[in-house]
């Protein structure tokens, strides 16, 4: 019998790389019993890093997905939680997490605040519309401050943070917390590992901070209801009761940030924080119902946890080597059971669900169904890539994708023997089915696979991955640039024509196409002016071969982004045109058109942010000058220097090396893809003098 969804909880944690992630998830593990002993990510022991690449770099890669239980005012509530990953060259398993949970832990560490990433995290689980409950964490290093973290949170995020909580001691003498609600000190035993909670009195030397920040508090959750604003300004007695239940609402409105603390290392504040994720996020019954298209007629439909027929969407694929391909599915309405039959509504295929999995790390256990508002992986679907709905058949339903940045750093490979090329092929195209932000393609000149990811440690681990996992030996090229290409000039037309033998037969096709630059980060957009009377089938035609010649550019063979191409005419003759003349004429006036305006090359231009001793500010601003680089801004934080700037992706090639040597490794820095940029000329020219950069 299924527990119900009220007590269910589907929930991420999010953070920057080296914030907590996997050690505060490993605490929660133990205070639930589904682990006996506490792994930890500096000895490569932590439950949710599962992969060896995770074990012997001490980050998560994946987003690793477990189930759990806790008790809170005294009702048994199931809790999904995935681990994402914090290091940059893996947000899109950040992203592919937060479509299907229904709220998040953000996590702080106590001393840097609100890091680049954190950003990127936050603003990826806004676009989701995920309700958050923040953990600032790592209060027992030196230079933590938990009251001016709540505060980098308003400030940089933009979020109505507020402090639930006040810390008893701070840095090394950090032994506790006071909730700010119930007016009690919260002390964790250490002989059991924190497991062992002593509830006392406020100690005297903090009740009167304590009061003026539980005032604050009362305050500003006051704002956001009426009945509860009017009580405080007559200054009436508000239970705790009642502002729980305000803050939980607000919360799921994401109108207000509760913002908790601790040390999850330090084994302190992990309990509360369980605590908040049942009293404050919500189960699935209480976000809004998932909306999505009829396939055939496009119009709107929703689904609600109470629907009866079954509709799910596949977040993640991952490659078992025992079990075969694993799709993760999160269920929006009905039930899904071992034995049915799903319906693909892009692929316009069914297949049969082979088994349900319950996961725990890389450990599982099989289930018979799956119901409204829960997370496993299915065993048996083939079909399916991420972002795909899976549904019945007589009541289909298309809910929408996943949109994932597209890579920005190519390496080339090949097999070290040519016996081993289909093996390589196929590793890598499973690669390529588990993660959308890893492509693959071949060059048409030297015949070679070129695989592209978000960053270097992305494709590090893919390599790695080919010789442990896939057991195939590859010889790797040396990082570069994936580049993007586009037009120089604002505007262009012509009219193009196709006159040839296909199959046999004379063909004709004529069309007139105008060419426009969008700004950045526009991709390709196609307009189609042509009359009702065209032919059925000329106009996606036309449309097909302009976004087939916009997959490879005339300078370098990337593809071509910002431009929009408006199809103004079309000539056939009733009996010598089709749609594959017109595809042709379409292609060839796109590369005619783009050569007319000129032909450009954009470059990634990253955002870095590099945090480092003040000491050694002038040579790290030096070296940034050397590589081109756009200062932005200088400031401090705490003890050190923040200095943030863009940098042109091939600059940054060694960046890492070079940064330890002039900081006597005591700097470190984050980078993110910012948008393409047009190169210089001067640039451009050096680089197809060498073929590529």
């Amino acid at each position: 019998m299924f527990k119900a969804r009220r007590f269910r909880r589907n929930i991420g944690i999010i953070a920057h790389i080296d914030a907590g992630k996997t050690t505060t998830t490993e605490r929660i593990l133990f205070y639930t019993g589904r682990i006996h002993k506490i792994g930890e990510v500096n000895d490569g022991s932590a439950t949710m890093d599962w992969m060896e690449q995770e074990q012997e770099r001490g980050i998560t890669i994946t987003s690793a997905a477990t189930s759990c239980g806790w008790k809170y005012e005294d009702e048994e509530h199931d809790y999904n939680i995935i681990d994402t990953p914090g290091h940059v060259d893996f947000t899109v398993e950040v992203e592919r997490s937060l479509r299907v949970l229904d709220g998040a832990i953000a996590l702080y560490c106590g001393v840097a605040g609100v890091q680049p990433q954190s950003e990127t995290v936050w603003w990826q689980a806004s676009k989701y519309k995920v309700p958050r409950v923040a953990f600032v964490n790592k209060l027992d290093r030196i230079g933590s401050d938990y009251f001016r973290v709540v505060e980098d949170i308003g400030k940089k995020l933009k979020a109505n943070s507020v402090a639930l909580q006040y810390p008893i001691g701070s840095e090394d003498q950090f032994r506790g917390i006071v909730d700010l609600l119930d007016r009690k000190a919260l002390y964790f035993v250490e002989e059991s590992l924190g497991a062992k909670v002593d509830v006392a009195e406020i100690p005297e030397e903090l009740e009167e901070a304590v009061e003026q920040k539980r005032q604050e508090l009362v305050e500003k959750v006051s704002e956001l209801d009426d009945e509860l604003l009017e009580a405080f300004l007559e200054e009436q007695e508000i239970s705790t009761q009642r502002l729980r239940q305000v803050i939980r609402k607000a919360t799921i409105e994401g109108r207000l940030l509760p913002v908790l603390c601790g040390s999850s290392f330090k084994n302190k504040g992990v309990q509360p924080l369980l605590d908040a994720v049942a009293a404050y996020l919500p189960s699935p019954d209480d976000v809004p119902a998932i909306v999505g298209k009829q396939p055939d007629s496009e119009q709107e439909e929703t689904r609600t946890t109470s629907d009866s027929s079954f509709c799910g969407l596949i977040f993640k694929i991952a490659n078992d080597p025992f079990a075969g391909q694993m799709t993760f599915v999160r269920v929006y309405s009905g039930v899904l059971a071992s034995g049915d039959i799903v319906f693909n509504p892009r692929t316009r295929k069914t297949e049969r669900i082979g088994t349900l999995v319950k996961l725990h790390s890389n450990k599982r256990a099989e289930i018979d169904r799956l119901e409204a508002g829960d997370i496993a992986a299915a065993i048996g679907l083939s079909a399916g890539v991420t972002g795909d709905t899976i549904c019945e058949k007589r009541h289909p339903i298309l809910l929408e994708g996943t949109e994932f940045l597209q890579p920005v750093i190519d390496i080339a490979v090949e097999p070290k023997t040519k016996a081993d090329q289909p093996k390589l092929e196929n590793a890598i195209s499973s690669i390529e089915r588990e993660d959308p932000s890893f492509r693959k393609k071949i060059d048409p000149d030297t015949g070679q696979i070129i695989i592209s990811g978000m960053g270097e440690l992305h494709l590090e681990i893919v390599l790695d991955r080919l010789s442990r996992e896939f057991k195939v030996g590859c010889n790797a090229g040396k990082p570069r640039v994936s580049y993007r290409e586009s037009a120089a000039a604002a505007a262009a037309q012509l009219r193009q024509t196709f006159e040839g033998t296909l199959a046999g037969k004379e063909q004709f096709a004529a069309c007139t196409l105008r060419l426009e630059r969008l700004s950045a980060g526009q991709g390709i957009e196609v307009l189609s002016k042509l009359p009702s009377s065209t032919p059925l089938g000329f106009a996606p035609a036309i449309e097909t071969g302009i976004r087939d010649a916009a997959q490879s550019g005339m300078l370098l063979g990337y593809p071509m982004v910002d431009l929009k191409f408006t199809i103004l005419e079309a000539e056939w003759r009733e009996d010598g045109s089709t749609e594959l003349a017109f595809q042709l004429a379409a292609r060839n006036g796109v590369r005619e058109l783009v050569k007319e305006a000129g032909p450009t090359l954009l470059e990634p231009m990253m955002s870095v942010e590099t945090i480092l001793p003040e000491a050694f500010l002038g040579e790290v601003i030096a070296d940034l000058n050397t590589r081109n680089g756009r200062i932005k801004l200088v400031e401090d934080q705490n003890e050190m220097k923040v200095v943030e700037s863009e940098v042109f992706l091939s600059k940054m090639f060694g960046y890492s090396t070079d940064l330890r040597s002039a900081t006597q490794g005591r700097a470190l820095y984050t980078m993110t893809f910012s948008h393409y940029e047009e190169l210089p000329n001067e640039t451009l020219q050096q680089i197809l003098s060498f073929g590529s950069a």
